[in-house]
């Protein structure tokens, strides 16, 4: 058996497609988790004792620390969509991946993989995308060789964006289009997220640099919305919200997140959309690495159909992608 590998964030939906890809590939696995309770499956992804979970909070050093002893590598995946409570972006982004990296640098550990977001930068005026610029500076200051990959929006059975869209449509007879929907999408598929990461640690002429991961297929926001309407059966009207409109009812919606709901959309969020999520042009990305990424038309409806009438016994919708 390969290695050690402990894997920050290894709980979460991107996690836990890393701890597969990376027990496929005969790697033993820790996942440093702040919720163990949370990864009770992931022990069955692998061989008996192939993979374990460890507690570890990244605002704390100590469990860090302790996480990442006798490991050969390091995958940090942490990171959150909004914030609350004590999960903020600047703990968890920018002053948890220094604390990773600083432990993994004391360690020896070299061989390094920070899962950062495509659109991080420390202009933004996103707080989500200038502390994922932050964190990735932390790390490559500590650990130069450290693998830096940036996906677009990440999409899956359990992902937050196609089936957070396709839920609202469900009850209700709208869906918003902050800023007309014109923002520019590149959709990447978890699994291919997963093997870019184990792609990046194994193989040595990835260290030092930074992919730009994105799908096939790029699309406005609106056209992503038409794909999710089309793909449950719904017909729902589709709401253009100026820039102004959409960044007030974000900094509404986001007080659901004091009560522990997810909120549908954040003023930070808003902030976020009104630059394209796209690859830059000749940036490494897939292709690089090997991989081939796959559509949202080829896998999105095997999970979206759940949404139709009649679930898994409705018929193919109508013009579906």
């Amino acid at each position: 058996m390969r290695g050690l590998v402990t894997v920050f964030g290894g709980t979460g939906f991107v996690g836990r497609q890393v701890v597969r890809s990376l027990a496929r590939q005969g790697f033993r696995v820790r996942v440093a988790a702040r919720n163990v309770g949370r990864g009770y499956r992931l022990r069955m992804l692998g061989d008996v004792g192939q993979i374990e979970v460890v507690q570890a909070n990244v605002r704390n050093a100590a469990s860090v620390g302790r996480a990442l002893d006798g490991a050969e590598a390091c995958v940090n995946l942490v990171g959150v969509l909004y914030e609350g409570g004590r999960q903020g972006f600047q703990s968890l982004h920018a002053m948890g991946s220094k604390t990773i990296a600083e432990a993994a640098e004391a360690r020896g550990v070299v061989r390094f993989v920070q899962v950062s977001a495509l659109g991080a930068d420390i202009d933004s005026p996103s707080k989500y995308a200038r502390t994922k610029a932050m964190g990735e500076a932390a790390v490559r200051e500590l650990i130069p060789s450290a693998v830096i990959l940036r996906p677009s929006v990440v999409f899956g059975p359990e992902d937050s964006f196609f089936n957070r869209f396709a839920g609202m449509a469900t009850f209700s007879p709208a869906l918003p289009l902050p800023g007309g929907g014109a923002t520019r999408f590149q959709p990447a598929y978890v699994a291919d997220v997963a093997a870019a990461v184990a792609k990046a640690l194994t193989d040595p002429d990835c260290a030092g640099r930074t992919y730009e991961l994105g799908g096939p297929g790029v699309f406005t926001f609106r056209e992503l919305m038409d794909f999710v309407l089309r793909e449950t059966g719904k017909s729902r009207l589709l709401v253009p919200l100026p820039w102004g409109v959409a960044s007030l009812i974000g900094q509404a919606a986001a007080l659901t997140a004091v009560v522990g709901i997810p909120p549908v959309l954040t003023k930070d969020q808003v902030a976020l959309l009104k630059s394209d999520n796209v690859v830059s042009d000749g940036a490494p990305g897939f292709a690089d690495l090997g991989i081939t990424p796959r559509s949202i038309e080829a896998i999105a409806p095997s999970y979206l159909y759940r949404y139709r009438k009649g679930g898994q016994y409705a018929a193919t919708p109508e013009g579906a992608f």
